[in-house]
C-alpha cells in the first residue's frame, strides 16, 4: 500500500502500542504486538536466544515489511481463521495473536497489521516500554 506523501496523520493509529518480549517454556524469546486496549494483536512464530535478537527481529519486520509476504488461513485447529506474515523464504515471522471466526474479520485484521508495520518504524522507544 502507497501512501501520498502529502499525508501528515499516519494511515493507522500506533500510539499506545506495545512490542513486549516473552520468554516461551524453553528459553526462547519472543515478541508480542499488544494494543492500547491491552488486547495481543499479533505474535512472533519464531523462536530467539535473546531478548535482543528477538526486539531486532521485531524492527527488522517493520523496516522490511515491504518485501514480506502473508494471508489468510485456515487455523491449525481447522476451526477458524488466522493470518501470516512470511519472509521470501517462506519461513513464517509474524501471526494473528488469535483465531477469528470470519474469513473477512481475519483479513481486516491482517490488512490493519500490514499497514501498521511502516509506522511502527518511527514510534520511538516507548513501543518497547523504554523511558526514551
Amino acid at each position: 500500500m502507497e501512501r501520498s506523501g502529502e499525508a501528515a496523520r499516519p494511515a493507522v493509529a500506533v500510539m499506545g502500542m506495545r512490542c513486549l518480549i516473552d520468554i516461551d517454556g524453553r528459553g526462547g524469546f519472543g515478541w508480542r504486538l499488544v494494543a492500547p486496549n491491552g488486547r495481543s494483536v499479533a505474535v512472533s512464530l519464531t523462536s530467539h536466544d535473546s531478548h535482543d535478537r528477538c526486539r531486532t527481529a521485531f524492527v527488522r519486520l517493520c523496516a522490511r515489511h515491504g518485501e514480506m509476504g502473508g494471508g489468510i488461513q485456515h487455523s491449525a485447529e481447522g476451526g477458524g481463521w488466522v493470518w501470516v506474515v512470511w519472509e521470501t523464504s517462506g519461513r513464517h515471522l509474524a501471526g494473528a495473536a488469535r483465531t477469528y471466526e470470519r474469513h473477512a474479520t481475519c483479513r481486516a485484521a491482517y490488512d490493519r497489521f500490514r499497514a501498521m508495520l511502516p509506522e511502527l518504524i518511527h514510534a520511538g522507544p516507548e513501543l518497547f516500554g523504554d523511558s526514551g
